[in-house]
């Protein structure tokens, strides 16, 4: 027998979420389904009201109620020191760590060649259009991936010119150089006391056409 449209409506829905496939979506359909009305109204009530109330800071791009978001117009905050991050949620790992006390840079994603995702896809342009407003220093707090190595790798080819001193986050946690940077920690980001040396030399991984395209191009 086919299931009710609504049904098939709702686990089509849920297949568009992230890690979601088939099964899963039906599985959690199912659910809802048996789930009292007054839970499933609070779902739906909590969704509405995150697309209602929450938005992206017009300046870091992190997410907040108000814009600009607490960080950017904090005066107790170091707006000449900018930490680099991939996504909203790398800002409160940093900030679980109450060692941080400069800005933020969200760039909402990585550089992915494989998935399509180049420079004009991420907030870089903004990010050097905040440099240049008494920015002196730029922490590079991608995540220990390849895509992460990427993006700080380009970023540091773009910062060099422009005598911003720059810290990478150490994603081996070997120590090469000598300086504060944030590195991962036990699953989250924690400031350490040690940085990684310039990274100008492009790893094996990242030996594709496309890399080499973005970084000429810009």
């Amino acid at each position: 027998m086919p299931l009710p449209e609504p049904l098939v409506r709702l686990v089509e829905e849920l297949q568009r979420l992230p890690g979601i496939g088939p099964k899963s979506a039906q599985r959690l359909a199912f659910h809802i389904l048996k789930t009292p009305r007054e839970e499933t109204d609070r779902l739906a009530h909590a969704v509405r009201e995150v697309k209602e109330r929450v938005t992206y800071c017009s300046v870091c791009n992190n997410i907040t109620e108000s814009d600009p978001c607490v960080y950017c117009r904090s005066d107790a905050r170091d707006h000449r020191l900018i930490c680099v991050v991939e996504e909203p949620q790398n800002v409160s790992a940093v900030e679980k760590t109450r060692e941080f006390k400069g800005v933020y840079h969200v760039l909402m994603g990585a550089l992915s060649p494989l998935q399509g995702i180049g420079p004009d896809d991420l907030k870089i342009k903004s990010l050097l259009a905040r440099i240049g407003n008494g920015v002196a220093e730029v922490i590079l707090a991608t995540n220990p991936t390849v895509e992460g190595e990427a993006t700080a790798i380009y970023l540091a080819r773009l910062l060099k010119p422009l005598g911003i001193h720059r810290r990478d986050h150490d994603a081996e946690g070997d120590g090469r150089a000598a300086r504060g940077l944030v590195s991962r920690c036990r699953g989250s980001l924690s400031l350490v006391g040690r940085a990684r040396r310039d990274a100008c030399r492009r790893p094996p991984d990242l030996l594709s056409p496309g890399f080499g395209a973005w970084t000429l191009a810009w």
